[in-house]
């Protein structure tokens, strides 16, 4: 197809003429998707920080498999060991640590007092597992303290010695609050803090008496200490008592032969009290990892175990901390409906755009009613404006060389040859036309 240089005479095909009307239209929309995908920021972080515990403890066993269960997604999960649910806490609270969830001990905070009502903006993404309180003595000690095999209440640790945890995890405190309710004399105890490898070398070895350790079973060390010989687990028979003076403790039962089924260990059902843990994440946290990782803990803890039936854990029970918002749609809708299809970055971004999109569709319907009045005016100003020239040139007729404005109208009427419109419009393009030929005739006539 023939096209001028120009600027003035240059013709296009009526497909561009629509685009161009619709151009503010588009941009406009263009704009409000841009100004709504930055403000609802769909996509999340490759690269997630999760606070574990020791390395050889039911924290760390399942950050794996956290870590493990969120690659599927794409998403990087890095461990970082600590010494428990204090120093996690720690971990949250200072927002220079890196530092995004962590696991969190039930009672790990209850240094603060019962009257602070300050909310750090830590949120919980629910109770994930029980967390029993065991504790382990030597049969050795039970005889020389008590002069009998096995210790009955905790008031008998009197004149021991006892590990009750490294600084930064969460059972110094649990520990010396369950010691203060049985009015043990803290000058008739002594009370260690080590971290739990050499607290365990050292119960084996005879220069421990006993260890506190909260923990879920899946610990490495409470695993091998359950089948020591000469190592025994405290029965908490005042385990009801303990829930009823400690709100965040729950009194729950190792059944027998749960350790070793063949070996018939434990040999009857054993009283424990245990406080639950809980997943925390720092308030500007990603939604979309705060719903993959409330979806992992549906797979990691949801099976059943020593202390819990199949589907007790994940809950949305926690009377510590508010519960985050992804964490309340997680575990009252399930999984989201377009998840269980599509794949994970797919629907979150469907997810969390289609409000948006219907807002800007909301906004754009109104708009459009003017779009094709505006495609009409840009079509029939094409051919309209060479009735101006056309009206100089007979304007001229008799003022100026017939010659010259010959040449003007046969410019016009070349240009006016390379106009394209849709068909509806032709009537206008051909009437334009036969006008130009009436100027023409009229020049021949002068």
């Amino acid at each position: 197809m023939k096209r001028r240089t120009s600027a003035e005479g240059k013709s296009l095909p009526a497909w561009r003429v629509f685009a161009a009307g619709a151009l503010p239209f588009v941009t406009l929309a263009t704009l409000l998707l841009v100004l709504a995908y930055v403000w609802l920021d769909p996509t999340p972080p490759k690269r997630v920080v999760l606070a574990t515990g020791t390395e050889q403890g039911a924290y760390s066993e399942f950050g794996k498999r956290y870590a493990a269960w969120l690659a599927r997604h794409g998403i990087q999960v890095e461990l970082r060991n600590t010494q428990g649910a204090a120093e996690n806490l720690a971990l949250l609270r200072n927002s220079g640590s890196g530092v995004d969830l962590a696991f969190v001990q039930g009672g790990a905070d209850a240094e603060r007092r019962s009257d602070d009502t300050a909310d750090d903006g830590l949120r919980s993404l629910g109770s994930m597992f029980y967390e029993p309180v065991w504790l382990f003595y030597r049969a050795e000690s039970a005889e020389r303290l008590l002069k009998a095999p096995q210790l009955e209440r905790l008031a008998q640790l009197a004149g021991g010695r006892v590990n009750i945890g490294a600084p930064g995890s969460g059972v110094p405190n649990l520990a010396r609050r369950m010691l203060e309710a049985n009015r043990i004399d803290p000058g008739t105890i002594s009370l260690l803090q080590q971290t739990q490898t050499p607290a365990v070398a050292d119960l084996l070895q005879g220069e421990l008496d006993a260890i506190v350790l909260a923990s879920a079973p899946e610990s490495l060390m409470v695993q091998m200490l359950l089948q020591t010989p000469g190592v025994q687990l405290f029965d908490f028979v005042q385990a009801d008592a303990y829930t009823r003076r400690f709100g965040f403790l729950s009194a729950v039962s190792l059944p027998r032969g749960v350790v070793d089924l063949a070996g018939d260990r434990p040999a009857a059902d054993v009283h424990m009290v245990a406080p639950t843990a809980t997943l925390v994440a720092r308030p500007d946290l990603h939604p979309a990892l705060a719903q993959l990782f409330v979806q992992a803990a549906q797979q990691i803890h949801g099976e059943p175990g020593w202390f819990q039936h199949k589907g007790d854990f994940p809950n949305a029970r926690d009377g510590e901390r508010e519960l985050a918002a992804e964490a309340q749609r997680f575990y009252r809708n399930g999984v989201p409906w377009l998840q269980r299809y599509l794949p994970f970055w797919m629907a979150n971004l469907v997810d969390r755009m289609w409000l948006a999109l219907l807002s800007i569709v909301a906004v754009l319907i109104p708009l459009t009613r003017v779009l094709p009045p505006l495609i009409e005016l840009r079509i029939r100003a094409r051919v309209f404006r060479w009735y101006g020239r056309l009206r100089e040139i007979e304007g001229a007729v008799g003022a100026q060389s017939a010659a010259t404005l010959m040449a003007e109208l046969d410019d016009i009427e070349t240009r006016v040859a390379q106009i394209q419109v849709p068909l509806s419009y032709t009537d206008e393009l051909y009437a334009l036309k036969s006008h130009i030929q009436f100027v023409r005739r009229r020049l021949q006539d002068a």
